[in-house]
């Protein structure tokens, strides 16, 4: 069994910049933010990450709103056309039981993708 000290540590929230760092650390530790592993949970809280920056007058990340730069970019990911009212989290936990992974995995390895994809079209962008 590993010991805690030998576990990576989430970082602080004031050194957190946007949702992307905070994800980061909820990939560390899932069950120490993540109720259940469950993506509809995930998804909740991100949601109210935005709501909060809307509140405070940061700058909202919107990439994960319903209809945001993640789920454009997930449904042909999925070979799905945007028809679900229920939205991403509920597309992921859908995809994983049907190849029988766990649900916040799939979330990550998708997010990782996803990630990369909009790091490959921003250099294409300054060629």
């Amino acid at each position: 069994m590993t010991s805690s000290a030998e576990l990576p540590k989430p970082r602080p929230l004031h050194e957190l910049s946007n949702v992307h760092d905070f994800l980061d650390d909820v990939r560390l530790r899932p069950s120490m933010y993540v109720r259940g592993r469950s993506v509809l949970h995930l998804q909740s809280m991100l949601f109210g990450y935005m709501v909060a920056c809307e509140i405070h007058g940061a700058p909202a990340m919107t990439d994960f709103d319903h209809r945001g730069p993640f789920s454009e970019w997930l449904w042909p990911r999925l070979d799905m056309q945007y028809s679900s009212p229920l939205g991403w989290a509920v597309e992921i936990e859908r995809a994983a039981e049907r190849a029988d992974v766990a649900p916040l995995d799939m979330f990550f390895d998708l997010l990782d993708e996803f990630r990369m994809a909009r790091h490959e079209g921003a250099q294409q962008a300054t060629r």
